[in-house]
Protein backbone atom coordinates (compact mmCIF):
# COMPACT_ATOMS: atom_id res chain seq x y z
CA UNK A 1 0.00 0.00 0.00
CA UNK A 2 1.47 3.49 -0.71
CA UNK A 3 0.77 6.14 1.69
CA UNK A 4 0.05 9.69 0.38
CA UNK A 5 0.45 12.21 3.39
CA UNK A 6 -2.51 14.19 4.47
CA UNK A 7 -1.11 17.30 6.01
CA UNK A 8 -3.77 19.57 4.75
CA UNK A 9 -1.84 21.12 1.82
CA UNK A 10 -2.18 19.75 -1.65
CA UNK A 11 -4.77 17.75 -4.52
CA UNK A 12 -4.77 14.37 -2.89
CA UNK A 13 -7.51 13.80 -5.24
CA UNK A 14 -5.94 13.91 -8.26
CA UNK A 15 -2.90 12.19 -7.35
CA UNK A 16 -4.67 8.72 -5.65
CA UNK A 17 -7.20 8.68 -9.03
CA UNK A 18 -3.84 8.43 -11.07
CA UNK A 19 -2.12 5.59 -8.58
CA UNK A 20 -5.95 3.77 -8.99
CA UNK A 21 -5.42 3.90 -12.75
CA UNK A 22 -2.31 2.29 -12.89
CA UNK A 23 -3.55 -0.52 -9.91
CA UNK A 24 -2.24 0.62 -6.92
CA UNK A 25 -3.69 0.51 -3.20
CA UNK A 26 -3.52 3.85 -2.47
CA UNK A 27 -4.83 5.40 0.88
CA UNK A 28 -4.49 8.96 2.01
CA UNK A 29 -3.79 9.38 5.18
CA UNK A 30 -2.99 11.73 8.25
CA UNK A 31 -2.92 8.65 10.40
CA UNK A 32 1.03 8.20 11.64
CA UNK A 33 0.44 4.26 11.57
CA UNK A 34 -1.32 3.74 8.84
CA UNK A 35 1.82 5.72 7.02
CA UNK A 36 4.50 3.35 8.65
CA UNK A 37 2.42 0.50 7.57
CA UNK A 38 2.43 1.85 3.96
CA UNK A 39 5.06 0.05 1.28
CA UNK A 40 6.03 3.55 0.08
CA UNK A 41 4.74 7.10 1.06
CA UNK A 42 4.00 10.12 -1.18
CA UNK A 43 4.45 13.73 0.14
CA UNK A 44 2.70 15.89 -2.09
CA UNK A 45 2.11 19.59 -1.83
CA UNK A 46 0.52 22.88 -3.38
CA UNK A 47 1.13 26.86 -2.21
CA UNK A 48 3.78 28.68 0.19
CA UNK A 49 6.65 26.51 1.83
CA UNK A 50 6.52 27.88 5.12
CA UNK A 51 2.30 27.42 5.67
CA UNK A 52 3.15 23.72 4.37
CA UNK A 53 6.39 22.44 6.41
CA UNK A 54 4.72 24.71 9.36
CA UNK A 55 1.55 22.06 8.90
CA UNK A 56 3.57 18.97 8.06
CA UNK A 57 5.48 19.78 11.60
CA UNK A 58 2.34 20.47 13.80
CA UNK A 59 0.94 17.30 12.82
CA UNK A 60 4.12 15.11 13.66
CA UNK A 61 4.25 13.31 10.94
CA UNK A 62 7.61 14.90 9.91
CA UNK A 63 9.65 13.08 12.34
CA UNK A 64 7.17 10.03 10.82
CA UNK A 65 8.63 10.33 7.66
CA UNK A 66 12.08 11.10 8.44
CA UNK A 67 12.13 7.40 10.82
CA UNK A 68 10.42 5.40 7.69
CA UNK A 69 13.31 7.01 5.11
CA UNK A 70 15.52 6.19 7.60
CA UNK A 71 14.53 2.32 7.48
CA UNK A 72 14.78 2.41 3.07
CA UNK A 73 11.29 2.74 2.58
CA UNK A 74 10.94 4.67 -0.91
CA UNK A 75 9.58 8.34 -0.95
CA UNK A 76 8.53 10.54 -3.49
CA UNK A 77 7.97 14.36 -2.87
CA UNK A 78 5.64 15.88 -5.69
CA UNK A 79 5.79 19.87 -6.87
CA UNK A 80 5.99 21.05 -3.14
CA UNK A 81 6.41 17.96 -1.49
CA UNK A 82 9.85 17.63 -3.36
CA UNK A 83 10.75 21.20 -1.95
CA UNK A 84 10.68 20.23 1.52
CA UNK A 85 12.98 17.44 0.75
CA UNK A 86 15.57 20.11 1.05
CA UNK A 87 17.63 21.52 3.49
CA UNK A 88 16.07 25.17 3.19
CA UNK A 89 13.87 27.12 1.01
CA UNK A 90 14.04 30.93 0.58
CA UNK A 91 10.69 31.51 -0.31
CA UNK A 92 9.71 34.89 1.37
CA UNK A 93 12.14 34.46 3.80
CA UNK A 94 14.13 31.11 4.94
CA UNK A 95 13.01 28.40 5.85
CA UNK A 96 14.06 24.96 7.42
CA UNK A 97 12.79 22.44 5.12
CA UNK A 98 13.86 18.00 6.35
CA UNK A 99 17.15 17.65 5.04
CA UNK A 100 16.74 14.91 3.17
CA UNK A 101 18.98 15.86 0.41
CA UNK A 102 21.64 18.83 0.37
CA UNK A 103 20.48 22.38 -1.50
CA UNK A 104 18.34 24.63 -1.29
CA UNK A 105 14.93 25.91 -2.81
CA UNK A 106 15.20 29.25 -4.68
CA UNK A 107 13.43 31.94 -6.93
CA UNK A 108 13.62 30.94 -10.58
CA UNK A 109 12.78 34.71 -11.39
CA UNK A 110 16.90 35.66 -11.33
CA UNK A 111 18.29 32.38 -13.36
CA UNK A 112 15.77 32.67 -15.95
CA UNK A 113 15.92 34.86 -19.35
CA UNK A 114 14.18 37.97 -18.65
CA UNK A 115 10.74 38.48 -19.70
CA UNK A 116 9.62 34.98 -19.17
CA UNK A 117 6.65 34.28 -16.92
CA UNK A 118 6.52 33.63 -13.54
CA UNK A 119 5.27 31.04 -12.30
CA UNK A 120 6.60 28.63 -15.27
CA UNK A 121 3.31 27.08 -15.91
CA UNK A 122 3.29 24.73 -19.06
CA UNK A 123 4.84 21.69 -19.95
CA UNK A 124 8.32 20.72 -20.56
CA UNK A 125 10.83 18.19 -21.91
CA UNK A 126 12.49 15.75 -19.31
CA UNK A 127 16.46 16.21 -20.01
CA UNK A 128 18.33 13.96 -18.24
CA UNK A 129 22.11 14.31 -17.06
CA UNK A 130 23.72 11.04 -16.14
CA UNK A 131 21.87 7.70 -15.99
CA UNK A 132 18.30 7.09 -16.22
CA UNK A 133 17.04 7.06 -12.94
CA UNK A 134 14.86 4.38 -12.10
CA UNK A 135 11.46 6.19 -11.94
CA UNK A 136 12.21 7.33 -15.75
CA UNK A 137 12.30 3.21 -16.74
CA UNK A 138 9.50 3.30 -19.03
CA UNK A 139 9.81 6.82 -20.26
CA UNK A 140 12.70 8.27 -23.09
CA UNK A 141 14.29 11.93 -22.42
CA UNK A 142 12.73 14.42 -24.64
CA UNK A 143 9.25 12.84 -22.83
CA UNK A 144 7.18 15.99 -21.42
CA UNK A 145 5.60 16.45 -18.12
CA UNK A 146 3.75 19.39 -16.68
CA UNK A 147 4.59 22.18 -14.34
CA UNK A 148 3.69 24.71 -11.89
CA UNK A 149 6.37 26.58 -9.64
CA UNK A 150 7.96 30.34 -9.13
CA UNK A 151 11.11 28.20 -7.00
CA UNK A 152 13.60 25.68 -8.12
CA UNK A 153 15.88 23.53 -6.27
CA UNK A 154 19.71 24.18 -6.61
CA UNK A 155 23.00 23.73 -5.48
CA UNK A 156 22.01 20.38 -5.70
CA UNK A 157 23.65 18.77 -8.52
CA UNK A 158 25.02 15.65 -7.01
CA UNK A 159 21.03 14.63 -6.91
CA UNK A 160 19.50 15.69 -10.29
CA UNK A 161 18.40 12.96 -11.69
CA UNK A 162 16.61 15.45 -14.56
CA UNK A 163 16.29 19.36 -15.82
CA UNK A 164 13.77 21.24 -17.53
CA UNK A 165 15.07 24.46 -19.79
CA UNK A 166 12.63 27.50 -19.13
CA UNK A 167 15.00 30.04 -19.93
CA UNK A 168 17.69 28.25 -17.81
CA UNK A 169 18.00 24.58 -16.80
CA UNK A 170 16.09 24.32 -13.57
CA UNK A 171 16.30 20.87 -11.23
CA UNK A 172 12.95 18.68 -12.75
CA UNK A 173 13.94 15.73 -10.53
CA UNK A 174 16.20 14.74 -7.79
CA UNK A 175 17.25 11.41 -6.04
CA UNK A 176 19.33 10.53 -3.17
CA UNK A 177 19.16 6.51 -2.36
CA UNK A 178 15.06 6.11 -1.39
CA UNK A 179 14.05 10.07 -1.69
CA UNK A 180 13.06 10.91 -4.90
CA UNK A 181 11.07 13.82 -5.57
CA UNK A 182 9.90 15.53 -8.92
CA UNK A 183 9.17 19.28 -9.42
CA UNK A 184 6.54 19.07 -12.27
CA UNK A 185 3.43 16.49 -11.22
CA UNK A 186 3.46 13.51 -12.75
CA UNK A 187 -0.64 12.93 -11.62
CA UNK A 188 -0.79 16.30 -14.18
CA UNK A 189 1.19 14.57 -17.15
CA UNK A 190 -0.74 12.13 -18.77
CA UNK A 191 0.26 9.27 -19.81
CA UNK A 192 4.16 10.28 -18.87
CA UNK A 193 3.38 10.81 -15.90
CA UNK A 194 1.46 7.57 -15.13
CA UNK A 195 4.29 5.59 -16.67
CA UNK A 196 6.60 7.79 -14.09
CA UNK A 197 4.33 6.58 -11.10
CA UNK A 198 4.00 3.11 -11.98
CA UNK A 199 7.79 2.96 -11.76
CA UNK A 200 7.61 4.30 -8.49
CA UNK A 201 5.27 1.90 -7.63
CA UNK A 202 8.00 -0.85 -8.63
CA UNK A 203 11.01 0.48 -6.74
Amino acid sequence: MIAIVDYGVGNLFSLKSSLRVIGAEVQVTGDAEVIRNSEKIILPGVGAFEDAIKKLRETGLDKVILEEVAKGKPLLGICLGMQMLFEKSYEYGEHQGLGLISGSVKPIAPVITEGLKVPHIGWNALLFPKDKSGLYRYINEGECVYFVHSFAAMDCDSAVTATAEYGAMLTASVEKKNVYGTQFHPEKSGEVGLKILKAFCEL
